[in-house]
């Protein structure tokens, strides 16, 4: 194989690339003439036409931009055009002279500064006074007068912002405003949760102050002002204190109750009602002419409601003997005092309230007599309350003196029709069970009674006249008690099964014998009412008492009932009698709906109410009143009050 000679190439940096033919091409002399140099251009480029094909004019002006520095190229770049400005207007000086400001406003604020505020006063009501001369000048006569017919009545969404200014007034400000809370609408009918925010029916739309002021105003209403907030304000609670000592009853300490201020009360819809002893005290009305009412089917409306859901359950409803007044309760600890009012406008408003702390209430009660003011309060505690509305004070009973063993708790008591006494329910069950009974006026330890009954006693109530007690066992065992002559009785239930309660009510007629009542009810866990009519007992007692062997005063030791009502299935809780003793109401809470009206004498249920579409829920407590003397005179005949466990209260009218 032949060797292969290899030369070596000198290392004289890059090169330019130059076509093929390019070498041939002479180089022109500047200093030639042009017509010459032209000329020979123009034979060249003809010859070497066919080597240049397939190159662009860029690969041509890449190379003349690599041309030797002998060659010159004049370059001409057109300029752009200036763009034209348009000449400020007057109105655009203006505004840049308010904005940045001018050298001839600087001067004129350096000569006119003035640290005395009166000088500016001055210049600014001298220029309004002479622009109200020259506004006279151009009025008309007869616009110069007007006729004062008083002031013009404001509108009601004004009536929010005035209130909002007058307590803006009262109040303290507060350290930071959000300035869009004025800016803000709030409709307070058309959502149900605001409605409660209503002063009036026809109060609707607010604005966002106004909003949160009666927001701030019904959380202070509901929970009170928290510790910590008046310690703060240094602002201290109106409480009355006294030392409490032992046995001894005394008002209230602040470790144990709230009590509404005065102011607070005063705030409140005819709260100068409760206030006004005299109005409390002023004499009942008379009786109304008694109607009588049909078996069978019932005359019933429902009323608006007193009280919307609450926080509890509402155990306890008590009518006022004379006035229409309901009080309410639970364990929610507060005390709720409605006026039964069927205006359209406000129906059924809230005087005011009452909250117990760490005292969740079981019975609450009015005073029987018209001329009390008080309200006797008890919970499952060792003591109990007694508030006098007319002057606000609030006293506690701390014990009964020789019976603290007997009487551990308080939760259920009775107050006698005529007012003179107080039954406790005591809580131990030696020897079966025992009552203590108090007077009512002194709050002192009379007596007590005490029966035998396997199981304790189950419920108690007074006699129609007051001077006595029907004390029902759990065994069904029923014992009849005179304050006067102590134990006259005793009788059973018949078909007796976990008797749970015990009512009397109607006018017999013969009074002096076991009270005035003419029926007694009695409930058991089976679900079964007992009618017993008193009456007939009356007429069969001379020949019972001719007897030797009666010791019983006259009293059947086993008598047969009118009636045995099997309606509920469920244990009774609830047997109320009306105030004139034509209807009874029997209820159980343990089911929804189980709520029954009974017509008397005749014994035999209401069929057509309740109804499947009457909203009952879980009876928790049940109350009959008396209506107002305009709706008497109309044909009303009673007021049913129904507590639910959602915290409803619901009310219907019986008309005769």
């Amino acid at each position: 194989m032949a060797p292969v000679t290899m030369t070596q190439r000198k290392a004289t940096g890059p090169q330019r690339f130059m076509p093929p033919g390019t070498e041939d091409i002479p180089l022109f002399d500047p200093q030639s003439d042009a017509s010459d140099v032209e000329m020979q251009l123009q034979t060249e480029t003809k010859q070497g036409a066919s080597d240049w094909e397939g190159f662009g004019e860029a690969d041509k002006t890449e190379e003349r931009g690599d041309s030797s520095d002998e060659e010159s190229v004049d370059i001409v770049i057109e300029k752009k055009k200036e763009r034209e400005t348009v000449a400020k207007d007057t109105e655009e000086e203006e505004l840049e002279r308010m904005v940045f400001g001018d050298s001839a406003g600087f001067r004129d604020g350096i000569d006119t500064f003035s640290l005395d505020p009166s000088a500016a006063e001055i210049d600014d009501l001298s220029d309004e006074e002479d622009d109200e001369e020259a506004d006279l000048e151009n009025i008309a006569d007869q616009d110069l007068f007007f006729f004062d017919s008083g002031p013009v009545p404001a509108p009601g969404s004004s009536l929010a912002v005035g209130k909002k200014a007058e307590a803006d007034k009262d109040e303290d400000k507060p350290a930071w405003e959000d300035s869009d809370d004025e800016r803000l609408v709030f409709s307070l009918a058309s959502v149900s949760q605001l409605r409660k925010l209503r002063e009036t029916e026809e109060d609707d739309v607010v604005n966002g102050k106004e909003y949160v002021r009666r927001l701030r105003t019904l959380h202070s209403r509901l929970n009170g002002t928290p510790d910590w907030a008046t310690y703060a304000t240094g602002k201290s609670k109106k409480k009355r204190r006294r030392t409490m000592e032992d046995g001894d009853s005394t008002e209230e300490s602040a470790s144990d109750m709230d009590v509404d201020d005065e102011d607070d009360l005063s705030t409140q819809p005819l709260a100068r009602l409760l206030k006004d002893a005299d109005i409390l005290s002023k004499a009942s009305r008379n009786p109304a002419k008694r109607r009588k009412l049909q078996f069978g089917t019932i005359d019933i409306q429902r009323l608006k409601d007193v009280a919307k859901a609450g926080p509890s359950a509402i155990t306890s409803l008590s009518f006022h003997p004379s006035y229409p007044l309901l009080l309410s309760s639970g364990p929610s600890s507060t005390l709720y005092l409605h006026h039964i009012n069927s205006s359209p406008l406000n129906p059924n408003p809230l005087l005011t309230s009452l909250h117990m702390k760490r005292t969740p209430l079981t019975t609450t009660a009015f005073h029987p007599s018209p001329t009390d003011s008080r309200i006797f309060l008890s919970a499952r505690r060792r003591y109990f309350h007694v508030w006098n509305i007319a002057t606000g004070t609030v006293e506690k009973v701390s014990r009964i003196y020789g019976h603290q063993h007997e009487q551990r708790t308080m939760e259920h008591f009775a107050l006698s029709p005529d007012g003179k006494y107080m039954a406790l329910r005591g809580s131990t069950k030696k020897g079966g069970g025992i009552v203590n009974i108090l007077d009512a006026r002194t709050l002192q330890w009379m007596t007590q009674v005490r029966v035998e009954s396997r199981g304790g006693i189950a419920e108690f109530v007074w006699w129609g006249d007051g001077s006595g007690l029907c004390i029902a066992g759990k065994n069904g065992e029923v014992t009849e008690w005179s304050v006067k002559d102590g134990i006259v009785g005793r009788w059973t239930d018949e078909g007796a099964v976990g008797t749970t309660v015990i009512a009397v009510g109607g006018t017999s007629g013969r009074d002096g014998w076991i009270g005035p009542d003419r029926w007694v009810a009695v409930g058991s866990s089976s679900g079964v009412v007992n009618i017993y009519d008193r009456r007939a007992w009356s007429e069969e007692a001379p020949a019972l008492k001719e007897t030797a062997s009666d010791a019983n005063n006259g009293i059947p030791k086993a008598p047969k009932p009118v009636r045995a009502l099997d309606n509920l299935t469920t244990p009774i809780s609830h047997l109320t009698f009306s105030p004139d003793g034509q209807m009874l109401a029997m209820a159980s809470r343990w089911k929804h709906n189980a709520l029954r009206l009974v017509h008397l004498p005749s014994a035999t249920v209401f069929k057509n109410w309740p109804t499947q579409n009457t909203p009952l829920g879980r009876i928790s407590s049940v109350a009959w009143g008396r209506p107002a003397e305009e709706d008497e005179r109309e044909g009303s005949l009673a007021l049913l009050a129904a507590g639910l466990e959602t915290g409803r209260v619901r009310l219907w009218e019986v008309r005769a």
